[in-house]
């Protein structure tokens, strides 16, 4: 019995000396907008307006209607619209670009969103850096973005151009997400760290406060802080392999996005991560 006590003291004494766990929030946001009925879409992000393809074949006419691009019940709304009937703009969308850059060499940004998931639907949560801007040689960082409903998301960091030598330049990591469209949403999250001179450093892209791919930061790319975030849903082209959505309204939701100068549980916590983190593959 004597022994027992020993053993369950020791144990009480060991519990008592462990480190307490870092806090899971963030701290204060830098950039945190309101997404009230009573506050423009456009006060936090500029709409990006066109039906070119962009680059990829797309079918979508990208608009600043209210009908595309809302706050609702807290929350901003964009709304992708098939309408095959229509006599024109069978396709509509929204595309927008915040206003705030990421402005800190070493920061956090973090969104809880719920995703369309279908067919010919491509939503997106990314960053370019601001204009004018070389793609893809000033580089490109994908947060969230999954389509054809797979509930795959696709980590991606790409830079460089590519010809036959610069193949390799992306990094990627795909993540099965079968609760992808659940109405509270999930939380992605990129941090980053990145010398003041603006050259190299390090990233780590996370999923539900889980780390799921790093990458460094390459050499040549512009610097972090001059970036933006963007937020689309894209509809058809190369990247769904031609899938064309069914007509119907599909709805991104942002249920909060927030920089922070500093992740969850500090910068101890995103080297810890970082070392447990797999490196991206290329594609």
């Amino acid at each position: 019995m004597r022994r027992f006590k020993d053993r369950l003291l020791s144990r009480l004494q060991d519990a008592t000396q462990k480190p307490t766990q870092p806090d899971c929030a963030p701290p204060t946001a830098y950039w945190q907008p309101t997404f009230s009925p009573s506050t423009e879409v456009s006060q936090h992000f500029k709409h990006q307006l066109g039906d070119h393809g962009w680059g990829n074949n797309e079918l979508q006419n990208y608009v600043a209607s209210p009908a595309n691009s809302f706050h609702r019940d807290g929350k901003l709304v964009l709304r992708a619209i098939a309408n095959s009937s229509a006599p024109r703009d069978k396709y509509t969308s929204a595309r927008l670009t915040s206003h705030q850059t990421l402005a800190r060499q070493r920061g956090y940004l973090t969104a809880t969103i719920t995703a369309p998931c279908a067919g010919g639907i491509w939503p997106a949560l990314w960053l370019l850096p601001s204009e004018p801007f070389k793609w893809p040689e000033d580089g490109e960082v994908d947060i969230f973005e999954s389509w054809n409903g797979d509930c795959m998301n696709h980590s991606c960091l790409h830079w460089g151009n590519y010809d036959g030598q610069d193949w390799d330049k992306h990094r990627a990591c795909e993540t099965r997400m079968p609760h992808m469209g659940r109405a509270e949403g999930c939380t992605f999250a990129l941090a980053w760290d990145q010398p003041e001179n603006g050259q190299g450093g390090k990233m780590v892209w996370y999923i539900d406060a889980r780390p799921v791919m790093k990458a460094t930061i390459p050499q040549g790319t512009r610097r972090i802080s001059d970036w933006q975030v963007i937020i689309n849903v894209a509809m058809g082209g190369n990247v769904t392999q031609g899938q064309i959505p069914r007509d119907g309204s599909y709805e991104f939701v942002i249920h909060a996005i927030s920089l922070h100068e500093e992740p969850s549980g500090g910068w101890m916590k995103f080297e810890q991560d970082w070392r447990s983190a797999k490196e991206g593959h290329t594609m």
